[in-house]
Formats: structure tokens, C-alpha cells, sequence
């Protein structure tokens, strides 16, 4: 096996500055996936947009994330982790100040789409970064305080948002929940451009521009008809975009099996899905992650819009769901390698049972729903959510070979970018089809409050449904994750793709521990390289 040059000395006295810098960088892309939740409304109202605008705003992050994370893992690879990070960042920091000065839905939405692709470059970088600076000694301890970093920007996202939003700081509004990632970006620019040293695989992966364009157009032609299908009224044209994404999957996968069998370096390498384990593994987080962010939607658009709550009431009826997650992650981190499988049901169970007391909260009380009402459901599904999340990837790669888990992981993590995507766009079309659908317009009238009260209650179980496919599901998975390779040895493998899938933990505000190690295997010391800048 061929050794990992160490730091250089300067490099190694530095490095945890490095990690603070890249850790910045994940706290700025976590928080920015949940902070707009919380104000969404609020940019509705203040922009004059419609319904689908605001859909596209919370939907596009994600859908540009999911296109680009693989690409930009393998750019890392190609050109250099510290270029790429540096790159992304300034993307992701001009990108923030646009969605700020917005003056109008579609230049936010266009701000919004950048925004994920900014993220999409630097956040694959983050693990890598971390990989090549530490030891497996000190990598515990660098993965500790990217545990920590995962729980406080999930829990900060909600209320961040809310109380930059209610203090107004300069009359800004919700604008400022943008122009604060300007700071940040500088300042982690900055440190970057001083301190961190370059590294890139030396038996890099090639890119897939064809795969990247056909995949690219296929999730388009499906997003656009859901996301404006209700509001162009299902026209020639709509339903023709949403037809032709059949032969673009098509023709993706034809592609990928070809360029598979000539290179071996497909976007998407379909060995991966002979496993049954894998595959249906990654249908379980497609579903499952459709009902997450979605579920938040039609909640916040009901408190806000429809019963009148503040940013901060709702972030206050919300923040209990964050809060479930820290306390249960640990719980499953603890028995993912020996009955990860098991735990996974149980917290999918607990999240439908939270889904369905929320159902049966909005149905029976409607309107005069008070935040301790809402709290006490959602924070059942943040404890279920807490117990499957962090450990759902580790499991559902326990049975991919070492030498895929790196395009495993990128897989995955795509995955539950795009079932995010696709969530937020089915929600968006049934919510707010019966929300408005002879309803009054005015929030002052208790039959208006009446109507989004309904409209929530019957749009969940949506949501409701997608976590009991995602149960049924479960014993097609392995029983359980990998355990933790072993301090002294290096983990090995072919495939330098693993940090691809560091992300979205995002939504989980999960610890860290043995997926971290597992996507260490998955970019073994053959496609590491590093060489000081």
C-alpha cells in the first residue's frame, strides 16, 4: 500500500485552524438548507411571488446541490481539493449577497440555484480536507467537532432565521439572513487562501459530461411540470417536458452502463445496483427524504400564512424537532453495527407515529393550535428522525465492496438531495392547491385559517406515507453497518469518489463516527495525494 505523505510541518501546526475553516464552510451550507424555511412566507409576501416561485426557492437549493455534488467531489479530486473548496465558497458567498438584494422572486430563485452549486463544490471537499490532514488519531477528534458543528446548525438554522428576521438589523428583514453568510465567506476565504494546503487524488476518476447533462435535463424535465404544472395549468407544454424525462433516464442509463463498461468511470456505476440491499436502500432515502423538508413546508406555510404565527412562534414550535434529533443520534450511532437495521424501523415507526399525532392535532383542534400543540408531535418525529438519519447511509452501504463505497456514498447522498427536491414539489402542488381553492384570501378571516388548517392536516399524509413505504422497506436493508476499521489500518480502496456523500447529515444533525470512517474507506491511500501549496 502506498503511504500518505504527512503534513508539512508548517501545514500540521495549522491544521486546526484548516479545520475550522471548512468546518465554517459546512455550518454556512447546513444552515442555509433550513434557515429559509422558517421565512419562506415572509419572502412570498414581502417579493409578491406566487406559490411556485416559493417552492422553487426551497426546492432549487437542493435539486442544484444533488446535479453537481458528484462533479464536484471528482473536480476536488482532478484539480485540487483547496481550488475547488476556495471556488465553491466564492461561489456559494456572491450567490448569498445575490438572494439578498433580490428585488424580484426570480433573481432569488436564480441566487438560490447558484447557492447549491457554490455548496456542491466546496462541502465534497470538507471530508477530503479533513482525511488528508489527519491521522486516524486525530481525525476522532477532528470528526467530534464536526459532529458538534452538525447539531448546532440544525438547531441554529430555524432560529437563526427567526431572529434576524424579527430584529430587522438595518431594515433588512429577511434579507440578512443571506448577507450574513458574506462575513463568514470572506473570512473562511481568507484563512483558506493562507493556511490550507493543496491536495488532489493521484489516480483521479475521469468526468462525465454527458452523464452530468442528461441527468441534469431528466430531473429538470420532472421538477419544472410539478413545481409549475398547477399554475400553467397542466399545458401542452408542461406535460411534453414531463414526458420526455422517461427517455432522458433512459438514455442516462443506457450511457452510464456503456461508459461503465469502456473507462470504469461512470457518474452513477450500475454494479452498484445488483445489490438489492443497495437498491433499496436507496429508494428508502428518496422516500423518506421527500417527506422531510416538505413536512416543514406545509407546516411553516400553515403557522405563518395561514394562522398568522411570527417567525418566531413557528421557530419556537419547530425547534423541538432539531432538538429530537441530537438527543436519539447517539442512541443510533451505538448500535448501528450490531442491529442498525432494527433501529432504523423503530425510528421510522416513531417519525409516522409523530406525522399521524400531527395529523390528528391540525384535524381536531385546526386553527386555535397553540406551539406547545405542535411542538410535542414534531418532536416525536425529530426523535424518530434521531434514531434512522445518522446511520440510514452507513447501513444501506454495509454491503457495497470497499472498492464502490466512495460511489456508493455519492450515490446516496444525490439521492437524498433529489428526494428532497422532489418532496418539496409534490407537497408544494397538493398544499397549496387545496389551501387556495375557494378559499378567502384574507388571513383575517377565520374561514381562510380554517382552509390551510385542512389543507395541512390532508397534504401530511403525504408525509405520513412516505415514512410507512420507507418502513416497509427496512428488511430489505442489511442488518447492519459496517463496524469502524481498526486505528492501524489504513482503510484501502480504488474508488477516490467517498467524500462525496459528507453532506446532508444536514438534515439529520447526526454525530459523527463510523459512516465518517466508512467514507474514509471508500477513498483509499491509492487515490490520495497531497502536496503543499
Amino acid at each position: 500500500m502506498t503511504e500518505v505523505p504527512a503534513p508539512p510541518a508548517s501545514t500540521s501546526s495549522a491544521r486546526w485552524i484548516v479545520l475550522g475553516v471548512v468546518l465554517i464552510a459546512l455550518f454556512m451550507d447546513l444552515v442555509d438548507a433550513t434557515i429559509v424555511n422558517i421565512v419562506l412566507p415572509r419572502m412570498q409576501s414581502s417579493l409578491a411571488a406566487e406559490y411556485s416561485a416559493a417552492q422553487w426557492i426551497l426546492a432549487g437549493y437542493s435539486l442544484t446541490f444533488a446535479l453537481v455534488l458528484v462533479t464536484g467531489g471528482r473536480l476536488g479530486d482532478i484539480l485540487g481539493r483547496k481550488r475547488m473548496f476556495l471556488t465553491g465558497m466564492a461561489v456559494f458567498t456572491v450567490a448569498s449577497v445575490v438572494c439578498g438584494a433580490a428585488p424580484v422572486a426570480e433573481i432569488l430563485i436564480a441566487g438560490r440555484l447558484i447557492q447549491g452549486v457554490g455548496a456542491a463544490l466546496m462541502v465534497p471537499q470538507v471530508m477530503s480536507i479533513i482525511i488528508v490532514l489527519f491521522d486516524h488519531r486525530d481525525r476522532a477528534k477532528a470528526f467530534v467537532f464536526y459532529g458538534i458543528t452538525l447539531s448546532l446548525a440544525n438547531v441554529s438554522g430555524p432560529v437563526l432565521g427567526a431572529v434576524l428576521t424579527e430584529a430587522d438589523l438595518f431594515g433588512l428583514g429577511w434579507r440578512s439572513i443571506f448577507y450574513v453568510n458574506l462575513p463568514l465567506g470572506a473570512a473562511a476565504i481568507a484563512l483558506a487562501l493562507l493556511l490550507m494546503p493543496e491536495s488532489k487524488a493521484v489516480k483521479p476518476l475521469r468526468p462525465d459530461p454527458v452523464g452530468i447533462v442528461l441527468i441534469s435535463l431528466a430531473m429538470f424535465a420532472i421538477m419544472f411540470p410539478l413545481i409549475q404544472g398547477r399554475e400553467r395549468g397542466w399545458d401542452v407544454l408542461t406535460v411534453a417536458v414531463l414526458v420526455a424525462a422517461v427517455p432522458l433516464l433512459i438514455a442516462f442509463a443506457a450511457h452510464q452502463r456503456r461508459r461503465d463498461r469502456l473507462t470504469g468511470s461512470a457518474l452513477v456505476p450500475p454494479s452498484l445496483f445488483a445489490r438489492r440491499s443497495f437498491t433499496a436502500g436507496t429508494v428508502v432515502m428518496f422516500v423518506l427524504f421527500s417527506g422531510l423538508a416538505s413536512l416543514f413546508l406545509v407546516l411553516t406555510y400553515d403557522l405563518q400564512l395561514g394562522q398568522g404565527w411570527s417567525p418566531m412562534l413557528t421557530a419556537v414550535a419547530i425547534v423541538s424537532w432539531p432538538i429530537g434529533i441530537t438527543l436519539m443520534s447517539g442512541v443510533a450511532q451505538r448500535y448501528a453495527t450490531t442491529h442498525g437495521r432494527r433501529v432504523i424501523g423503530i425510528g421510522l415507526a416513531v417519525m409516522l407515529a409523530g406525522a399521524v399525532a400531527l395529523i390528528a392535532v391540525l384535524s381536531t383542534i385546526g386553527p386555535q393550535v397553540t406551539w406547545w400543540q405542535v411542538s410535542l408531535p414534531v418532536l416525536v418525529t425529530g426523535l424518530g428522525m434521531g434514531m434512522c438519519v445518522p446511520i440510514l447511509a452507513s447501513v444501506v452501504l454495509a454491503d457495497v465492496p470497499g472498492d464502490s463505497a466512495g460511489a456508493g456514498s455519492g450515490v446516496a447522498n444525490a439521492v437524498m438531495q433529489l428526494g428532497t427536491a422532489f418532496g418539496v414539489a409534490v407537497v408544494g402542488v397538493i398544499f397549496f392547491w387545496l389551501a387556495t381553492t375557494g378559499a378567502p384570501a384574507d388571513p383575517a378571516d377565520p374561514a381562510h385559517r380554517e382552509a390551510f388548517s385542512d389543507a395541512a392536516a390532508a397534504t401530511l399524509w403525504y408525509n405520513a406515507g412516505a415514512f410507512l413505504i420507507a418502513l416497509l422497506l427496512v428488511p430489505m436493508l442489511p442488518r447492519a453497518a459496517q463496524p469502524e476499521p481498526k486505528p492501524e489500518a489504513e482503510p484501502r480502496s480504488e474508488d477516490p469518489v467517498g467524500p462525496e456523500a459528507t453532506h446532508h447529515w444536514a438534515i439529520s444533525g447526526s454525530r459523527v463516527g463510523s459512516f465518517e470512517d466508512s467514507l474514509a474507506s471508500g477513498y483509499g491511500s491509492e487515490g490520495r495525494g497531497f502536496e503543499s501549496s
